[in-house]
């Protein structure tokens, strides 16, 4: 079982805070220490592939959680949710 948790909204404009003129938008994702490297690696790559999310940063804990930071292209129209 892959276990995941994400803060709520994108964070935009990196570690700066808003920042309008950022052409990427963020999103922060918890990955539970039970959860394999080969699970983690699927469900990234599923994310990538239909919703354009891309791996921006990866730090691993002592304790076995990592820390994900997903990043995409900003865009004018709708673009789909990260679901999980």
């Amino acid at each position: 079982m892959v276990a995941i948790a994400h803060a709520t909204g994108a964070i935009t404009g990196g570690d700066a805070g808003d920042d309008p003129t950022d052409e990427y938008e963020y999103r922060p994702l918890r990955i539970d220490s039970s959860t394999s490297r080969a699970a983690a690696a699927v469900m990234l790559s599923v994310r990538a592939e239909f919703t354009g999310w891309e791996l921006a940063r990866v730090l691993r804990f002592p304790d076995g959680t990592r820390r994900v930071t997903l990043r995409r292209k900003r865009s004018a129209g709708p673009v789909p949710a990260l679901s999980l």
